[in-house]
């Protein structure tokens, strides 16, 4: 017995690869620049600073002069760089886990975020020479996606996955802990979702105080309240807003309560299940300290009135959330198939041991 485990070991020792590991989490990392640099072009309104696709006022996009380089160009002509850079890591990390990885389900994700990098890559274009708000939104979410897709790739091939099968010992608070998990990173998508929608309006922020909204905690809506409202904002040259406008920010500020929530739920089912598990109490204080480096974000663009560096640090943050919330909930949900087997065995041997009258 002792020595097919041992075997097993062996085996899994074998297969895990590096060098693949380390590029995997190398453009991942690069992706999350991507975005930051995403986040920044749409901070600062020059999403159309360079007005051709996929040219770059005429040049090839790689030979365009540095010396062009300046205001809006710069931040909108480095976006699309760095995203040809990230395309072409996500090539390679493609036909690298075709040719190395044994996993079926690994291979087709490979092939997947091929995919994705390059629809998003149609669609940033797309955004450019259609000038649609609704593709910029449908680009912002997919990148995130597109992250999460190699949150799993960069997990899946690195030693902390294999060595999860090694682990007998596994409470069963996992399995709460791992339905949690999920559902709160479900919403992190959904909360960054909303936050593409605000950014891709274009507009000045709808609220512009916090923690209340205009003075109240549900502010009031109603035809005579909105006109006093844009009577205000038109006094301070600031945008009119609508009722949707309104309402779609006190959206985005509801859900991160409930996000909040979820955290502090994971951290405390994280912290029951024991030293076995150590690791899980390290993801949810991690992950915890993002959401309250986030909310504290989500206040100062308020107070700021959406200061570009601000904003762009909220993105990134708010991506990297995303991202350790896909780890999180992977390595949950492994832990608890892995339990499953263990459990059904301690039963089957509680219930042989029990005498039969």
């Amino acid at each position: 017995m002792g020595r097919s485990i041992s075997n097993s070991a062996t085996v899994t020792d074998r297969r895990y690869n590096k060098w693949l590991n380390r590029f995997a989490w190398f453009t991942a990392v690069a992706t999350l620049f991507l975005i930051c640099s995403g986040g920044m072009v749409t901070s600062k309104g020059v999403g159309l600073a360079v007005p051709d696709w996929p040219t770059t006022f005429g040049y090839n996009m790689f030979l365009f002069p540095v010396s062009k380089w300046v205001g809006g160009i710069f931040f909108e002509h480095t976006h699309r760089l760095i995203a040809s850079t990230v395309g072409f890591l996500t090539i390679i990390l493609a036909i690298w886990i075709w040719r190395v990885e044994e996993r079926r389900w690994m291979r087709n994700l490979g092939w997947a975020a091929l995919g994705a990098v390059i629809l998003q890559g149609v669609l940033g274009g797309l955004r450019v020479t259609l000038l649609k708000d609704e593709i910029g939104i449908f680009h912002a979410c997919l990148a995130q996606a597109f992250l999460g897709m190699l949150t799993v790739s960069t997990l899946a091939t690195s030693q902390l996955w294999r060595r999860i099968h090694e682990n007998n010992s596994v409470p069963a608070t996992v399995r709460t802990l791992s339905r949690v998990v999920i559902c709160t990173t479900i919403l992190i998508y959904l909360q960054l979702g909303l936050g593409a929608t605000m950014r891709h309006q274009h507009r000045d922020l709808s609220i512009l105080d916090f923690p209340s909204a205009y003075g109240r905690i549900i502010p009031d809506t109603s035809p005579a309240k909105l006109a006093e409202i844009n009577a205000w904002r038109d006094a301070r040259a600031l945008s009119d807003v609508t009722p949707f406008q309104i309402w779609l920010q006190l959206t985005h500020r509801f859900l991160a309560v409930v996000i909040a929530t979820g955290v502090v739920a994971s951290l405390i089912v994280a912290r029951r299940t024991g030293p076995t598990t150590g690791m899980l109490s390290r993801f949810a204080d991690f992950w915890f300290l993002l959401v309250a480096c986030q909310i504290t974000l989500g206040a100062w663009v308020i107070w700021s009135n959406k200061a570009a560096d601000i904003a762009t640090a909220h993105v990134a943050v708010g991506a990297a959330m995303f991202a350790l919330g896909v780890s999180f909930s992977l390595i949950c949900r492994r832990l608890s198939r892995e339990a499953e087997p263990a459990r059904s065995s301690r039963q089957s041997s509680i219930s042989m041991e029990i005498p039969v009258s």
